[in-house]
């Protein structure tokens, strides 16, 4: 992970008063109302907690640094060739009644925002960081899915059922993979869950490859404030990371396949890329260098890409064109006409994210409920219909914080350097002006003249303007 360091100074206030702007435009909320609160603390109070009892498992949780909203824990032993995998997911519908007022705020928010100088939470944080959060060395309420897979990741039997669990240590992902790089240590369960999730997460991959599905991997900026000064971080995914994912993946397809098998439920869906995007796509990656060979899948393509190189990173934002139309659909009785994600290439629901994603807590329920042969409870049933638009109004806000945060922090980096030259990348480009990533400070932002994907130019910086993000360069002769 790269971090470039925000001294700021006298834009300090500038950088606050445009992010708080930002928060507002958006009609993100500052607090929850108190009514919302009084429920919380009453039914933490209660403290609901399921009677079957796994606490004996050692369950680990591996997260971002810092987290504290613990969603899954994970647990992998040797099952004869394959693996036995359990994952434990918050119990979050246990602390939310119904149509009550934490039921009725949460679908207001939709999720879980994460702004530059903070998170605002779906849920009272006595519920997301404390009571329902799969804290270490505590015993918490979870669903529990159970995979039997065999000797390549594939799928042999899936049950799910709630129980009491007690995850024994809590990692970070840096933390993980330094433990996985370190090799075995006898009789060490958590050393032994890792080292099988490193087993795991390759072969799940290949099984991911071999029936067409695809990622776009590409270094993530991410805004953060620590101490009161912010932060500018681009960081690429560890393998532990990509591995983690793969057993979200495997959830998340299965939760998907329970639904469609008992006619109810809600998917997360994305329609194949339209034939002429696709040749678009490829004719980019003819002009850019670097073919895309017509006998290679589009996910291996992918993979493929190094995003380090200037060519290759401007294939890889090119790709977003093949990422598009994703949606929540929702269904009781009658199937859906589209039930694909074309990025998973197989049916698949979100559902591992209950405290910071509503529609997981809803996927939850309906599974557990399938998987022990009854309906649904009504309330579910009402609420299904509701949620995609729910979900995409959510999304959309959540997209522009996160698009115009980054904006405002990357205009307070160059404030103060308008008229010096950069070197960069291009990334896109469109008649007289594209898209060029600045090498340092790592900043992507609009250039005006003839620019040629790929390309490494020099730029001058013409604009950073705080209030409003925007940040504009010009291309030097």
């Amino acid at each position: 992970m790269t971090t470039f360091p925000l001294r700021l100074t006298s834009t300090d206030d500038r950088l606050t008063a445009a992010i708080a702007a930002i928060r507002n435009d958006l009609d993100l909320p500052q607090q929850f109302p108190p009514a919302v609160e009084r429920e919380a603390e009453r039914v933490v109070a209660a403290n609901p907690l399921p009677t079957a009892d796994l606490t004996a498992i050692p369950f680990v949780t591996i997260d971002p640094e810092g987290s504290t909203d613990l969603d899954q824990a994970v647990q992998i032993e040797r099952l004869g060739q394959g693996f036995l995998v359990r994952y434990a997911i918050a119990d979050v519908p246990a602390f939310v009644e119904p149509l009550a007022e934490i039921d009725a705020e949460a679908r207001l928010r939709g999720q879980t925002f994460y702004g530059p100088d903070g998170r605002i939470p779906l849920h009272p944080t006595v519920i997301s960081e404390n009571a329902a959060s799969l804290l270490p060395n505590l015993v918490r309420g979870a669903f529990v899915w159970r995979f039997e897979l065999d000797g390549d990741g594939a799928v042999l039997d899936t049950t799910l059922s709630r129980a009491r669990i007690r995850s024994v240590r809590q990692l970070s992902y840096l933390e993980a993979q330094r433990e996985i790089d370190a090799g075995p240590i006898e009789s060490d369960p958590v050393r032994s869950t890792l080292l099988l999730l490193a087993e795991l997460g390759p072969a799940r991959r290949e099984l991911e490859r071999l029936r067409g599905g695809a990622s776009l991997s590409r270094p993530e900026q991410i805004v953060q404030s620590h101490d009161g000064h912010y932060t500018l971080e681009r960081r690429s995914s560890l393998p532990v990371e990509q591995w983690n994912a793969q057993v979200s993946l495997l959830t998340g397809m299965e939760a998907a396949r329970i639904m469609l098998d008992g006619r109810v439920g809600i998917l997360r869906t994305m329609p194949e890329p339209e034939p002429d995007t696709v040749d678009r796509f490829r004719r980019r990656t003819e002009a850019l260098g670097h073919p895309w060979p017509v006998s290679m899948p589009y996910g291996d393509y992918l993979a493929s890409l190094d995003p380090n190189d200037p060519l290759q990173l401007a294939i890889t934002h090119a790709a977003g064109s093949l990422f598009r139309g994703a949606g929540y659909t929702a269904f009781d009785g009658e199937l859906p006409e589209q039930v694909m994600q074309a990025a998973v290439a197989a049916p698949y629901a979100h559902t591992t994210a209950p405290l910071r994603r509503l529609v997981d807590r809803f996927v939850l329920v309906v599974c557990e409920a399938l998987c022990a042969a009854k309906a649904p409870p009504q309330w579910i049933r009402d609420a299904l219909p509701t949620l995609p638009k729910i979900m995409a109004s959510s999304d959309s806000r959540a997209s522009q914080l996160d698009s115009r945060s980054i904006g405002a922090v990357e205009a307070a980096l160059l404030s103060d350097r308008v008229g010096e030259v950069f070197d960069a990348s291009v990334i896109s480009a469109r008649e007289s002006r594209g898209v060029v990533q600045v090498i340092d400070p790592a900043v992507d932002a609009e250039c005006t003249g003839a620019l040629t994907p790929g390309q490494r130019v020099r730029v001058r910086l013409v604009e950073a303007e705080i209030a409003t993000g925007r940040v504009l360069f010009e291309l030097v002769a």
